[in-house]
């Protein structure tokens, strides 16, 4: 605001207070005014119609006995149809609107948890600037919105906080890697069963095959040498694959020393036990497929 020669100038967005005699007479708009100072009139002051902003710190604890910071922002301006109170009637309006919004802040946030404080920050903003609507529109502001921007734990808090949330999400990835793993053994048992599955058919169908060339062997032995039982024929088989393994157990250079009993009575046991087992082969290779 200039003024020269009883002139002054209003600017852009602001009014001024005009007085007669120490007397509020009236609101100037802007532009360029006259001031009769011969008549006592003065102007008293200037009031802006920006919007204002002020930011709010306010320390206070929630109801599970947490200490927190919260950073209010609130956005305000003078009502034009209202200038004289908002002149008048506040000497100190940004200490005054400070002092609204601890007591709005600090009834509310000890009625809530600390993760509430979180979630419902926008009803604490709301019902801070209800409460600012309700006092400040009789001084003459206008309260145009009002933000909790940052809400700050204690240090402390902050730090147990993130622990936890660590530690959650450290159970949860061991519990992960808990149910790979036994997934993974569940999937090896399953195949060393159905490799071992495979390997017992396997034998079987190979002591199988070993009976069924034998018993072609002796049949067709016995039926192309008359006078000879199966019997016979079966102990002459398993004499000469008794000699043939001797023969490959004797060729096989990493062999040194083998100590087999060999003699008549020796070879009539060997025949024997093959031919038992042989037959037990048999019968547990019918069984496997029945």
């Amino acid at each position: 605001m200039g003024q020269i020669c009883g002139l002054y100038q209003v600017d852009q967005s602001t009014i001024a207070i005009k007085e007669r005699c120490g007397k509020f007479d009236k609101v100037d708009g802007p532009g360029c005014h006259c001031v009769p100072w011969c008549c006592c009139v003065t102007v008293a002051g200037v009031l802006s119609l920006r919007v204002q902003q002020l930011d709010v710190r306010c320390e206070t604890k929630t109801k599970d006995n947490v200490f927190v910071t919260l950073v209010a922002s609130v956005q305000y301006r003078a009502h034009i149809d209202a200038a004289e109170d908002a002149f008048y009637k506040l000497s100190k309006p940004r200490e005054q609107f400070k002092a609204y919004v601890f007591d709005v802040v600090r009834a509310s946030v000890p009625r809530m948890l600390l993760d509430d404080v979180f979630e419902q920050k926008n009803e604490i903003a709301k019902n801070v600037a209800e409460e600012l609507e309700k006092v400040m529109h009789t001084y003459g502001y206008e309260i145009v919105q009002t933000l909790i921007v940052d809400i700050e734990p204690d240090e402390t808090v902050k730090r147990a906080m993130n622990e936890i949330n660590a530690a959650a999400r450290m159970r949860a990835a061991t519990n992960e890697k808990a149910e790979g793993e036994k997934i993974l053994q569940v999937k090896q048992a399953e195949g060393e069963a159905e490799a071992r599955y495979l390997s017992g058919v396997g034998v079987a169908r190979q002591r199988q095959a070993i009976v069924d060339g034998l018993q072609e062997s002796v049949l067709a032995f016995a039926n192309n040498v008359p006078g000879t039982s199966p019997k016979e024929v079966m102990d002459m088989v398993l004499v000469t694959q008794y000699f043939d393994t001797l023969k490959e157990i004797g060729s096989n250079s990493r062999n040194t020393a083998v100590f087999i009993p060999h003699g008549p009575g020796a070879v009539r046991d060997v025949a024997e036990q093959i031919r038992n087992g042989l037959l037990q082969g048999d019968v547990a290779g019918i069984a496997q497929h029945g």
